[in-house]
């Protein structure tokens, strides 16, 4: 079993930045990929980034691309979503997945709030 735990969310005004963290315990050694994903208010949760733990290649959305950057740091099991140029759009919840494949991201934090302001 994995535990995820998100922190670094807040209130920020237009073209802020800030940086969210999840770390991850327990059994990290069946997790091969690290996610994040939003959910807006009224709104499906979307994906946003993801990194493979081992080789670090990374993919995103479109709406992030050019401005949030996901990163790891081995030593600690933990992944970051660093968030530049935010948008009012970027308004949700952010929540960090993780799981042994894409396809089955099983394992989620409980979200961390961030809001944009116009």
């Amino acid at each position: 079993q994995v535990q995820l735990v998100e922190s670094g969310g807040g209130l920020v005004q237009a073209g802020g930045s800030l940086r969210l963290s999840c770390a991850a315990s327990g059994r990290t050694f069946s997790t091969n990929v690290m996610g994040w994903y939003r959910q807006a208010p009224g709104k499906e949760r979307e994906f946003v980034a993801r990194m493979f733990w081992s080789a670090g290649s990374t993919t995103y959305a479109d709406s992030v691309k050019g401005r949030f950057t996901i990163s790891r740091d081995k030593a600690s099991n933990t992944v970051y979503l660093q968030m530049n140029s935010l948008k009012p759009e970027d308004t949700a919840v952010y929540y960090c997945a993780a799981g042994a494949v894409v396809a089955r991201m099983d394992t989620w934090g409980k979200g961390t709030l961030v809001t944009v302001s116009s």
